[in-house]
């Protein structure tokens, strides 16, 4: 837990309105091409659209761009935090210790695709304009400091990003995720023959058990879905988030209006039984990966869910020739089902002196702690 001895008058008053508005879009997307759906502009602006983000939200956008003779070099898809949630790198001790040492910790500076735990460039532009992408990181400091915010992160970045925000000397924290690799298999069997045969077994009963019990599934694009199927998504997401005390991000108009951008690139897999849709899980892909992003259900079907989110999402790689599959973060019972651990990046920018010490000294503890952790993930991974 993260403790703070430090002797700080309270903070100043932060009742204030920071807004920057998404860049135009064509200007965004070149510099965002090969970057993933959730820093596309679509996605950025179907969200503020769909009122998830602005608003009372508790994300103020807050886009960042560096141009030259009006051409956009670089940006960074920022926002104004007011809250914590959403962002999948946890800070709440922080802001704890913040409070117990008579500081507010929010608002926040924040760099991140909202509501997706899922690594790409933060820095756009970085790689063919890296001194732009330094620019934008002397923005968000000077940001932090005449603005006098708590701090800024730059959350789910690229190695190029954490090349640049190491050389700044912001503090580096990582996680551990579980992704699926496509080593060119022919169908799900062909995957199946890499594992120990005990967890070979135990997958193919899980699945049998499924089937056995009469549930269906179907893969849907956006443009193929109806908006029978579009309640059917919303009521799914909206119950399950309900039914764990967490408030929706989302909405139905946001998913309408994300199957009409996106298209295909936006996938659902529908679990029906006896003829009745109950159950949905969301993905994303780029032609390249796939992203898991969303589950939900009208009623308890915990078997359904490994087969509709990770099973069901495999094979879909696997017939597309997708070369990754990102189905979320946190959760070591993926290992066992195909996913391997891999590394996230974050960085963080704190204002205050003391407690920049504070954080770094948790970041070491936590970074020690996360690589004996690494260990015991290593050992459940269920190849031979």
């Amino acid at each position: 837990m993260l403790k703070s001895s430090l002797t700080i008058q309270p903070s100043e008053a932060s009742e204030f309105s920071l807004r920057q508005e998404l860049p135009e879009r064509d200007a965004w997307q070149a510099l965002t091409a090969n970057t993933g759906p959730f820093v596309h502009w679509d996605f950025l602006d179907g969200l503020e659209t769909a009122g998830c983000v602005g608003g009372n939200s508790g994300w103020e956008p807050f886009f960042l761009a560096q141009r030259e003779s009006g051409r956009l070099l670089a940006a960074a898809p920022g926002w104004i935090k007011h809250h914590s949630h959403g962002e999948f790198v946890f800070d709440w001790a922080w802001a704890r210790a913040a409070h117990q040492a008579g500081l507010n910790w929010y608002p926040k500076l924040l760099v991140a695709a909202p509501l997706s735990p899922v690594t790409g460039p933060r820095l756009m532009g970085a790689e063919n304009n890296p001194s732009a992408a330094e620019a934008l990181v002397d923005r968000i400091v000077e940001t932090v400091q005449r603005s006098r915010l708590s701090s800024a992160g730059v959350n789910f970045c690229s190695l190029r990003d954490g090349e640049i925000l190491r050389s700044s000397g912001w503090l580096e924290r990582f996680d551990w995720q579980f992704h699926w690799r496509n080593e060119n298999y022919r169908d799900f069997d062909d995957f199946l023959d890499r594992f120990k045969r005990k967890a070979r077994k135990n997958i193919r009963a899980e699945r049998r058990k499924v089937a056995q019990a009469g549930w269906e599934l179907s893969w849907k694009g956006g443009d193929e879905l109806c908006e029978q199927e579009l309640d059917l998504i919303s009521n799914c997401y909206t119950t399950t988030f309900q039914l764990y005390g967490n408030l929706p991000s989302l909405n139905r108009a946001f998913f309408a209006d994300t199957a009409r951008r996106f298209g295909d690139r936006f996938q659902v897999c529908i679990a029906a039984r006896d003829g009745e849709p109950l159950a949905a899980a969301i993905f994303w892909h780029d032609g390249h990966r796939l992203y898991g992003r969303y589950w939900g259900s009208l009623i308890d079907c915990k078997d359904v869910h490994f087969e509709a989110c990770y099973y069901q999402g495999i094979e879909f790689c696997i017939r597309r020739g997708l070369k990754a599959f990102e189905p979320g973060a946190q959760g070591e019972h993926k290992i066992k089902r195909g996913f391997v651990p891999t590394r996230t990046l974050s960085f963080h920018y704190i204002r205050h002196p003391g407690m920049r010490q504070a954080i770094a000294r948790y970041l070491d503890h936590e970074a020690a702690a996360l690589l004996q952790y690494r260990e015991h993930l290593d050992s459940l991974v269920p190849f031979t």
